[in-house]
This record gives C-alpha cells, sequence and structure tokens, in this order.
C-alpha cells in the first residue's frame, strides 16, 4: 500500500478511533479502506478489553469503585487498548453530546453505567438511544426528571431533550417543553443502597403510573395521551433532528464547527455533507451505522485533514498508543485521567449540561502549554517501546546517526505534533519526511 494510503488510513483512524500504531496500521492496510470501514462499524466482530484484567488493578469490589477517577483511568485504558475503537469513540461522542456531570449527583456507579449504555447502544438508530437515555438513572438524576410530577411538573429535561439532545434551538415552542415535561412525569429511578460501607450498587429505572399526567397533550402538532415514547417518536421524525445529529456527526468526526447554541443563527460550513448525512438518517430510519457509513467513505471526510482540534482526552490516548505504554494496566493509569482534566476536559463530569466546548476553544495560552508539555514528556523518553520502535524504522530506512541525532534533538519540538496533528503517523513511520505541522489540529 503507498504512502499515500497509509494517510488515508491514519487519519480514519484518528478520527474513528485514538490513532494507530505503524504496525496496526500495516494490518489495517491487508484490507481496502471500504472494508476497513465496514470492520469500525461492526465492533462485534472483535474481542473486548479484557475488563477482569483492568478490575484486578483498578479496585473492583473495594470502595475506591466510586472514585471517579478510577473510572476515568479505566476508560482511558480502553480508549488505548481497544479493538473496537469506533465503539469507545461513539461513547465519547455521546457523552458529549449528552453530557451528564459527575458533581451533581456524586455518583460514580451510576455514570459507568450511562457510558456502558453509549457503548451498547452508540450505533445503533436515534429513536432507541434517546428512549434508553431517557430511562438513564443519571440523566433522570442530573436533568431533575426524578422530580417531574404529574402535579408538579419539573420541564428540565423536557427543555434540554428537545434543544440539546435532538432538534435544536428554533424547532420547537415553549408550548412542546412543558408537554413534553408532562409526558415524562412518572419516569424516575428507584434509589440505590448507599455506597459505603456497601459498595457498589446502581440505581435502576422505575416507571410510576400513578404519578404520570395521563391527560391530553398537543406536541410538534399531534394531540393525544402522550407519555415519554410518543415524544421519542415524534420528535425523532423530524427533519430538524436529521440535520442535528448530522451537524453533531460533522462536527465531532470532520471537522469543527461552531458551538452549538450558535447553530440557530450560523449555517453549517458544508450543507452539501450535512445534506447527505440527512438523507442517510431517513433512509435508514434514523440508523448511526448508516450515516456513519456515508459520512467515513465520503469525500468530504477523507479530505478533512487538519481541520480538527484533538479534545484533551484524544490527544492522551492517542500519544499514549504512539509511545506504546499502557497496554497492560500499569501503575500511574490515572495520571492519565488528570492530564486530561488539566488540559480541560474531566472525563464523566463535563463542566453543564451544553458540555465541552469544543475546536479553537480547546486551546488557550494554558491548556496550550499543558499539552506540549504532556506530549514532550511522552516522547522525551527514548526507551519507551514506541519511540524506539520509531528510531528503529528511521534506522532500517538508511538515517544517518547524524540524522537520528536530529530526529532525537527535536524530539521535544515535535513530541507535541505527534500527538496533535494529522499526519503524525505518516511523519515519524513511513518515508515520508519528519515535518512540523500546526499543534494544535488532526
Amino acid at each position: 500500500m503507498s504512502d499515500h494510503d497509509l494517510a488515508l488510513l491514519a487519519h480514519l483512524l484518528r478520527r474513528a478511533g485514538f490513532g494507530a500504531t505503524r504496525d496496526e496500521l500495516e494490518e489495517y492496510a491487508t484490507q481496502d479502506y471500504a472494508a476497513v470501514v465496514e470492520d469500525l462499524l461492526h465492533p462485534e466482530r472483535f474481542p473486548e478489553v479484557e475488563e477482569d484484567v483492568v478490575c484486578r488493578y483498578y479496585s473492583l469490589g473495594t470502595i475506591r469503585e466510586d472514585s471517579p477517577a478510577v473510572w476515568q483511568g479505566r476508560w482511558i485504558y480502553r480508549m488505548i487498548n481497544t479493538k473496537r475503537p469506533l465503539q469507545e469513540k461513539m461513547a465519547l461522542f455521546w457523552h458529549g453530546v449528552f453530557a451528564t456531570g459527575w458533581h451533581k449527583s456524586e455518583h460514580t456507579p451510576s455514570m459507568a453505567l450511562q457510558i456502558d449504555m453509549f457503548r451498547r447502544n452508540g450505533l445503533s438508530d436515534i429513536k432507541t438511544i434517546l428512549l434508553d437515555l431517557s430511562r438513564d438513572p443519571a440523566m433522570l438524576d442530573w436533568l431533575d426528571n426524578s422530580e417531574n410530577h404529574k402535579d408538579a411538573p419539573n420541564e428540565n429535561y423536557g427543555r434540554e431533550l428537545l434543544e440539546l439532545f435532538s432538534m435544536g434551538v428554533g424547532n420547537y415552542s415553549e408550548a412542546d417543553i412543558k408537554m413534553a415535561a408532562r409526558a415524562f412525569t412518572g419516569w424516575t429511578y428507584a434509589q440505590p443502597i448507599p455506597l459505603y460501607p456497601y459498595g457498589f450498587y446502581p440505581a435502576h429505572f422505575v416507571y410510576r403510573p400513578d404519578d404520570h399526567d395521563e391527560s391530553v397533550k398537543t406536541f410538534l402538532g399531534k394531540t393525544g395521551r402522550f407519555n415519554g415514547e410518543d415524544i421519542v417518536e415524534a420528535i425523532v421524525k423530524k427533519p430538524a433532528t436529521a440535520k442535528f445529529i448530522a451537524r453533531h456527526l460533522y462536527n465531532f468526526f470532520v471537522a469543527d464547527e461552531p458551538q452549538v447554541p450558535a447553530w440557530n443563527q450560523m449555517p453549517p460550513q458544508d450543507p452539501q455533507a450535512i445534506s447527505a448525512l440527512s438523507r442517510a438518517y431517513f433512509d435508514s430510519g434514523g440508523d448511526l451505522r448508516a450515516m456513519l457509513r456515508v459520512l467515513f467513505n465520503a469525500a468530504f471526510f477523507k479530505e478533512a485533514r487538519f481541520r480538527k482540534v484533538k479534545s484533551p482526552v484524544e490527544l492522551v490516548a492517542s500519544t499514549m498508543k504512539l509511545v506504546g505504554t499502557y497496554r497492560f494496566p500499569d501503575p500511574g493509569l490515572l495520571t492519565l485521567a488528570t492530564a486530561s482534566s488539566v488540559m480541560g476536559q474531566s472525563l464523566l463530569n463535563p463542566p453543564t449540561v451544553e458540555g465541552w466546548h469544543t475546536g479553537k476553544e480547546w486551546i488557550d495560552g494554558g491548556t496550550l502549554n499543558e499539552r506540549v508539555n504532556f506530549a514532550v514528556n511522552e516522547f522525551a523518553d527514548v526507551t519507551k517501546p514506541g519511540v524506539q520502535a520509531m528510531v528503529e524504522r528511521l534506522s532500517a530506512l538508511g538515517a544517518t546517526r547524524a540524522e537520528l541525532r536530529r530526529v532525537g534533538d527535536a524530539s521535544e519540538r515535535l513530541a507535541a505534533t505527534s500527538a496533535i496533528t494529522s499526519s503524525t503517523v505518516v511523519a515519524w513511520d513511513s518515508t515520508a519526511p519528519v515535518h512540523d505541522p500546526s499543534p494544535t489540529v488532526r
């Protein structure tokens, strides 16, 4: 396979996963591009991460089960080691869209189970995803639907379901919010056994028919005695929902868009791409796998290099893949979660229901410094297996000692780009010349 084809695969694996080593790229390259896309879209073809191994070292069944740092570290370990990269990437995608923060409930088991839910259904259809979300205890607590009663409606979840999770501002009315809230009365959760001293006991969804508002409701132009399922059914049929989900996918996988609150004022930068993804939405009944198949095979995706700023956790996970460490749950794994947090992204704990602001807003004077220092510190250690592999490959390709010394001398300058930029794997690991692209894009 040519360097150009390897570069395209590397681009795909950075966006649909967390990057790839040269050896992993060459393994993927035994298939054509479309076949690799199909493998990514079907994670069930590949084995799961051996979670029991991680649990032996990171506190399954102990008091630390409720530590968000432990679960953050375990998730980053999965990102580094998974054979199902798109499954983990979709869990991260939905975690950003359906932003739910630990800092309100402080109940880590529910947060961990929400991420498991995103792994399980993240490539399914939008109706299934929204219904599962509406029954998720972490979300029910986060947006107060557990406080939504037939004699005292709480509009928080109904509002965000429409504004931030499905349709976007300008595509519904205040009356629709009130009707959605009434339809979701009675959707709550059972309180779990206290964590201390008993350990891991998750909450679970409960529907209380005696607390549900059975009155006639008018929602998005339809009238009936609606329950929550009817609200979701109406939402997923709307063109606004197709466009909203399509734009989220474009923003996450293709190129940085303006922040979500501006979408009703600022048109998408590539309307044709959004239209193609919206058609795939309706052709497939809102199937995310079908939408992503169109996206990954499209020219607008293949040509979209250097158009996204990596999130902190993407930077951390992709750096560790390249330097070749944490392929086993060694001590120190939780420091990776800390590194992501100081760069501005604390997994399981987004700042608000709006989630993290992405793109250029990941970068300021402090966070850029943290990014560069993290990557420099990782790549400056030439004993790391991934760095050794790069040096050995360059040597095998005929690099002189002086050239290798220059690579070593440049490592502190190039280290950040190796995790942050769009062309890293080819730059380090092929016959393409080492170069120094922008340290903020991929």
